[in-house]
């Protein structure tokens, strides 16, 4: 049995760091080192989108409405920003700025945006070449599901 699914990448540069609200910035930097200062990284969005082709079209998705998706949600409101203050959970402590947290934030915007019968069903969130964090739907009764 196959799947057919296609793949989208999306780019952003933006700046993030490190911290535990409540900690001092000595602390900071003895946990994250210089992590925890800020930095810029030029970062790299897989959107894995499966399901279906159209009978029509052949298509899985409609790549310009995923186009439009990936601008609104991701590149849009994050191309040369600070993650630490556009994302509000990050800013309000509640989560780090990193690869595998940014994967699932990016999951939880795009994924209910897409338009039926395709599922977004994998995110990869590349900050260099060598790192990469990534959610993906499991194998499971829903798995086609893709919705948060």
């Amino acid at each position: 049995m196959f799947r057919r699914s296609l793949i989208r990448m999306v780019r952003f540069r933006a700046t993030h760091h490190y911290r535990v609200r409540g900690w001092d910035a000595e602390r900071n930097r003895q946990a994250f080192g210089a992590q925890a200062e800020p930095h810029e990284h030029e970062y790299a969005v897989e959107v894995t989108v499966a399901g279906p082709p159209d009978p029509v079209t052949g298509f899985v998705t409609d790549l310009g409405q995923l186009d439009g998706v990936l601008h609104d949600e991701i590149v849009g409101p994050l191309d040369g920003r600070d993650l630490n203050r556009v994302i509000p959970e990050v800013a309000e402590g509640a989560m780090q700025p990193s690869t595998e947290a940014l994967a699932e934030w990016v999951f939880r915007r795009v994924a209910p945006r897409v338009a039926d019968p395709a599922r977004v069903i994998r995110v990869r969130v590349w900050e260099s070449d060598e790192l990469a964090g990534q959610i993906e739907v499991l194998a499971g009764p829903d798995a086609a599901g893709g919705r948060p």
